[in-house]
């Protein structure tokens, strides 16, 4: 897997991931909205960890800087 995601956008989304998980286990989003926003959270994290979205593939979308040969 080619890197498509740069630091900005990694950042952003374990910044949201957080927010939601603390969201969750403090009780204020719960129930099955509350799962998926989790589960959204967990999918973030990973993502951010490869530095590959999936859902960029397809578009062509990179957001990592580029190398200058």
């Amino acid at each position: 897997m080619k890197k498509n995601m740069g630091s900005a956008d990694k950042i952003i989304r374990i910044i949201i991931a957080a927010v939601v998980a603390v969201l969750y286990f403090t009780g204020t989003i719960s129930g099955t909205l509350g799962i998926v926003l989790l589960v959204l959270a967990g999918i973030f994290v990973l993502t951010s960890l490869v530095s590959f979205c999936p859902l960029y593939a397809p578009f062509g979308i990179k957001t990592c800087s580029l190398k200058k040969k």
